[in-house]
């Protein structure tokens, strides 16, 4: 799917569904903040929640103290309605309006937060894109983390086929220039009661 596929699919995804309609919500981002805290995120570190739409990541972050926050999607009525939760409160927060495959990073940052971008790149060539945007972006001893579906997780989200990955699966796709620090599985329940396996996965910038 080229860009503008992907950008006319997810805004009607935003524009005609309520954010706890929509598969993927969560009241609050448990894991990802935990493994945040763990690596010791400093409250000054640049952070990039990629795909974070209308994601309440950024509300918590802002909740623990964070004060440089960036907020990316291709989707302007999934940053909208994030705004529009935020109230004044968006200002304080960095909001990219981008397909992650075309985008080119104008600052650093040192730490790169994805729940579940990758797994809908299925062509190689926005696999590539999106590895050469992560090496660009990403400062050396920076964080990544990447939550993607695990391997016995869904074939297909949002009607797209997606690429699941494991652990070793995902450090392979990223290479040498990231280290792997450790890994964990999350049930993650939909809000009609379905599960979906996730894989949640740190690295370091080298």
């Amino acid at each position: 799917m080229d860009t503008p596929g992907r950008k006319a699919h997810w805004q009607g995804v935003y524009s005609n569904k309520a954010e706890n309609q929509v598969s993927w919500f969560q009241e609050t981002a448990a894991t990802s903040l935990d493994l945040l805290a763990h690596d010791s995120i400093a409250k000054t570190s640049a952070i990039i929640d990629v795909g974070g739409g209308a994601s309440r990541l950024a509300d918590a972050l802002l909740d623990r103290g964070y004060s440089d926050i960036t907020v990316l999607d291709l989707s302007a009525a999934a940053l909208e309605a994030a705004k529009a939760r935020l109230g004044a409160r968006a200002a304080a927060v960095r909001w990219i309006e981008a397909d992650i495959t075309v985008w080119t990073p104008i600052a650093r940052y040192d730490a790169w937060h994805d729940r579940a971008v990758l797994h809908f790149l299925t062509a190689e060539s926005d696999r590539a894109a999106y590895l050469r945007v992560l090496r660009q972006a990403v400062r050396p001893g920076g964080l990544v983390l990447i939550a993607t579906f695990d391997l016995d997780g869904p074939e297909k989200c949002s009607g797209l086929t997606v690429q699941r990955y494991s652990p070793a699966t995902l450090a392979a796709f990223l290479g040498e220039d990231f280290f792997p620090v450790d890994s964990r599985s999350e049930v993650h329940t939909t809000p009609w009661g379905s599960a979906q396996t996730f894989q949640f996965s740190r690295f370091r910038r080298r």
